[in-house]
């Protein structure tokens, strides 16, 4: 059998927090929840999902790998407010501000992307 991409794992301080973060602000729910461990996913038959696992260590650097998230072209902005009120803020890792994407960063500081959709990019 191939390999296949089973979770995303992130580092977090609280995992109870950042987990709940997550689930909120992709709609999904926590599916497994244990004191060094927390997932969650769409549903507990979705192939991904992503894994809390525990740090002592704030996070310090630029993220060299981030998630890119996206929705409907009518709904990208109530999208962005939507996850700024659950605790995200917006970051600054040195864009121009013509990107088709909007940087914000998790409560922990991970930074991830809300790109417009592919259909409303040009070429």
């Amino acid at each position: 059998m191939p390999l296949t991409l089973h979770h995303i794992v992130i580092d977090a301080h609280d995992l109870p927090a950042l987990a709940r973060f997550w689930a909120a602000a992709l709609r999904w729910r926590i599916l497994s929840e244990r004191e060094r461990e927390v997932v969650i996913g769409p549903d507990e038959t979705a192939p991904v999902g992503i894994c809390f696992m525990p740090v002592t260590d704030r996070k310090a650097v630029k993220n060299r790998l981030h998630l890119d998230l996206t929705s409907g072209a009518a709904d990208r902005e109530a999208e962005i407010e939507r996850i700024l009120a659950l605790g995200a803020r917006r970051a600054d890792v040195g864009q121009s501000g013509t990107e088709s994407w909007t940087v914000l960063a998790d409560p922990e500081g991970n930074e991830f992307c809300v790109v417009r959709p592919k259909e409303t990019l040009i070429g």
